[in-house]
């Protein structure tokens, strides 16, 4: 149905009257006076009007002479095995200088939702190469374990190189990776896809890139159009799917616009009301289906304005996600890579993910003691720059001495170093031999008399 009476071009929405037949999220075709088309859909409908949400801006849009053609659908996205090794924009449209990707099959990008009764639960260890993700905060095919940062900080380095290493623990299966770039600047959407090229990674990865010159509206599907990928890449195809979204405050950032255009009641900050609801959406398209053997495991990244992780959007994405890596300023600014404040992140499937048959029985038990020393070490630095060293005891100045060579030996490594997990857990033996054995009281002794390197 083609319509030409538009009523009203507010902010990414033009209001059109005379509607008689039309859905919600129904697909629409705008086309300028100037012969442009762009693509939007339906936001409401009711009492003979239509508010059509357009992807690419109302910029140029008039009154008179734009035309609105009902689709008759909602938004698909064509997907086959071809995507692999292709560069999208934010709409799903080719941006690599190759042509159209010959399509198995054409899928909603609001995705079907996985029957709970058919949710296999994660246990599967996914071996990132990073060595305090890997032994304190395990990623588990999935789970949904976001990063949350702060404006300057390596994130993007980080999930780069996450992206580049990931492997399924014991069966050496890659993952293929999609990744959703939200709102990026060109050149850390470069980054990312020369860092996939040059480690061969991007033969196994489907790239979206939403630009910040690009329209803000766009932000809403792009997320969308890569979780559809995913869902096809997985479920249709069987493959290990990690797919990396950065960077969600620019989409919440979307979703309040359009809400004010749409004069909704502001909730926190301005955000919808709904932004629990549609982020869930998104978060919850992770996971594992029974009788299936793909999986979605997802990272999303998210910059805290300010660095408060009591800001709606990190706030909200706690509450939905299996953790959290919240990245530290503090270790940022002493230039520990990768800067994780473990005593502030966590990994809530850590422990269905590690153990014996999984990665190494001690795991879990080493991870505890890491996290028990670490937290008494920052409670001796404190004390130190209060009494001096002078004042600590000969098991205080143990800690403090932990707590750097942590820093130095377990945490810190170069954004291309792909350690095992023997190594990572050898080196957080080497650290915690750096306490009196008395003090393991974390580990079965059986571990400690294994494993403990006395001095």
């Amino acid at each position: 149905m083609e319509y030409t009476k538009v009523q009203e071009i507010k902010g990414p929405l033009i209001v059109i009257d005379g509607v008689t037949k039309a859905s919600f999220d129904e697909l629409v075709e705008i086309e300028t006076v100037d012969g442009e088309t762009r693509l939007g859909k339906v936001l409401e409908i009711g009492f003979g009007k239509a508010v059509v949400q357009v992807f690419e801006g109302t910029y140029g849009l008039s009154i008179t002479g734009t035309k609105a053609r009902f689709l008759g659908k909602t938004m698909e996205m064509p997907v086959s095995q071809e995507l692999l090794g292709r560069v999208f924009d934010g709409l799903g449209r080719p941006i690599d200088g190759l042509p159209e990707p010959i399509a198995e099959d054409f899928l909603d990008i609001n995705g079907s939702p996985i029957n709970p009764e058919m949710r296999d639960y994660p246990e599967d260890f996914i071996q990132t190469g990073v060595s305090v993700i890997d032994g304190m905060l395990t990623l588990v095919r999935g789970q949904k374990l976001p990063i949350f940062s702060g404006s300057g900080m390596p994130h993007n380095t980080l999930a780069a190189q996450v992206a580049r290493q990931a492997t399924v623990s014991g069966s050496g299966e890659e993952f293929a990776v999609v990744f959703n770039a939200i709102g990026v600047q060109h050149g850390e959407a470069q980054y990312f896809k020369r860092s996939l090229e040059e480690s061969g990674a991007l033969r196994r990865s489907v790239l979206f890139l939403n630009l910040a010159d690009d329209p803000a509206i766009e932000r809403i599907i792009t997320p969308r159009v890569g979780l559809t990928v995913a869902e096809y890449l997985a479920f249709d195809l069987g493959m290990h799917v990690l797919v990396i979204t950065t960077d969600m405050t620019n989409y919440a950032e979307a979703l309040r616009e359009i809400s004010a255009a749409r004069e909704e009641v502001p909730g926190r900050k301005g955000y919808p009301g709904y932004l629990y609801t549609d982020l869930a959406m998104l978060y919850e398209r992770a996971g594992k289906v029974k009788g299936l053997k793909g999986s979605i495991t997802q990272m999303p990244i998210l910059s805290m304005p300010s660095d408060d992780i009591t800001h709606p959007i990190p706030d909200l994405t706690g509450y939905i996600t299996e953790g959290q890596i919240v990245l530290s300023r503090e270790l940022f600014q002493k230039e520990v890579y990768p800067p994780a404040g473990v005593l502030m992140s966590l990994s809530r499937l850590m422990k269905d993910g590690v153990g014996e048959g999984k990665t190494r029985s001690d795991h879990m038990e080493v991870s505890n003691q890491m996290y028990d020393a670490y937290s008494r070490s920052q409670e001796v630095r404190a004390l130190s720059e209060i009494v001096g060293k002078a004042g600590l005891t000969d098991v205080d100045l143990k800690y403090l001495e932990f707590g750097n060579q942590f820093e130095e030996r377990f945490q810190r490594q170069s954004d291309d170093e792909n350690r095992t997990l023997e190594e990572t857990l050898g080196r957080a033996w080497d650290v915690l031999s750096l306490l009196p054995e008395g003090e393991l009281t974390k580990i079965k002794e059986n571990y400690v008399k294994q494993y403990y390197k006395a001095k």
